[in-house]
């Protein structure tokens, strides 16, 4: 029980940095304004949990192997390399599922150069995948070393509160 209540801190953990980090595009880079980028009314992304989530648990075996050619270790690149198409591919299903729960989806693509339909494309794949060696080289490192310090109670607290808080978010969306 104590893994599935880590597991999902880092799940609104991430959720959280990617609100954030939409925000920061739509405000300072892009300049449009503020809009609430989660499909929820809280400061979250679930499609940053979920990612993030997935990412952790298809790329940790190989961030713990040595693959080299000749000399060069070769792993971060594979690792690089399976953040962009991973990331592509959630991007791309949540775009469906948007699509047939809500009629449309969140984004649109086709400003960029090699996009399919507006819902992925090469630009925002290769940040992701940036993103994502930050993410799981720098930040889920220090985050898990910061929740391994938290007393478990502390955890069992932190995350019902979260758990309670989301559901209601949940229950919200589908009652308005």
């Amino acid at each position: 029980m104590k893994k599935l209540q880590e597991y999902f801190l880092y799940f609104m953990f991430y959720s959280i940095i990617g609100w954030c980090y939409e925000v920061f595009l739509e405000v300072v880079v892009y300049r449009w304004g503020f809009s609430n980028r989660g499909v929820l009314f809280g400061p979250y992304c679930v499609i940053y949990g979920f990612g993030a989530l997935i990412l952790i648990f298809s790329l940790s075996w190989l961030m713990k192997k040595k693959i080299r050619v000749w000399k060069l270790n070769i792993t971060p690149i594979l690792v690089f390399l399976g953040i962009v198409v991973i990331t592509t591919v959630v991007e791309l299903a949540a775009s469906y599922i948007m699509e047939a729960t809500r009629g449309e989806w969140m984004w649109d693509y086709t400003r960029f150069a090699f996009n399919f339909q507006g819902r992925v494309a090469l630009n925002p794949s290769i940040r992701f995948g940036i993103g994502g060696m930050i993410f799981l080289y720098i930040l889920q490192p220090l985050f898990e070393k910061g929740v391994r310090k938290m007393p478990e109670r502390a955890i069992q607290v932190v995350s019902a509160i979260l758990a309670i808080l989301l559901c209601a978010d949940v229950i919200y969306l589908f009652l308005k």
